[in-house]
């Protein structure tokens, strides 16, 4: 199987389970959102603000070089990334939306993904100030790797709160599996 046809149910499923997990968490109270967790991030707010933060920072890395047709114009709407605890917004509802125009991004940019974008390099400065190349497909990679992580602590504490989310499984949370884009016809 391709890196590309990986990354793009990648997305698809990235996509699928923010929209999942944030419906629950829209049905929370305002107190509860912003109830100390004792977890890794302080409240729920906080962590849907992190995962705001990786994805922001990393598709702009991408876009910085132009990797599959996505351009810092695209970014041009979205709060600039600045450090691991960024707050962007701290209404739900107003997260839900940028989250799910990012989401819509970050599909996008996997489905102009080429396996000759997944071998190319690109250099960059960390938040820490080190230059760093990294392979496109590890930065992509890591993208959804950041994400799946911090959901991963979410639905912890989640279910510390008593919240069902639901299924996880990425076969049938992205049924298609790997075939999300539909063969050309001939």
């Amino acid at each position: 199987m391709s890196l590309v046809k990986i990354f793009s149910m990648m997305s698809l499923y990235n996509q699928r389970m923010n929209i999942q997990l944030m419906a629950h968490c829209q049905r929370l109270s305002a107190d509860i959102l912003v109830q100390e967790t004792h977890s890794f991030f302080p409240n729920i707010i906080s962590y849907w603000n992190h995962i705001l933060f990786g994805d922001l920072i990393l598709i702009g890395r991408l876009a910085a070089n132009k990797i599959a047709e996505l351009s810092l114009q695209d970014l041009s709407a979205f709060p600039s990334p600045k450090s691991p605890d960024d707050i962007y917004q701290n209404n739900l509802a107003d997260i839900a939306l940028l989250r799910a125009r990012l989401d819509e991004l970050i599909v996008r940019y996997c489905q102009n993904l080429t396996e000759d974008d997944c071998d190319k390099y690109i250099t960059y400065t960390t938040t820490e100030g080190d230059s760093i190349s990294k392979a496109v497909a590890d930065v992509t990679q890591h993208l959804f790797n950041h994400q799946a992580h911090h959901r991963g602590q979410l639905t912890c504490v989640l279910s510390q709160f008593g919240i069902d989310y639901g299924c996880m499984d990425l076969p049938v949370i992205v049924f298609e599996g790997s075939r999300t884009k539909k063969p050309a016809l001939t």
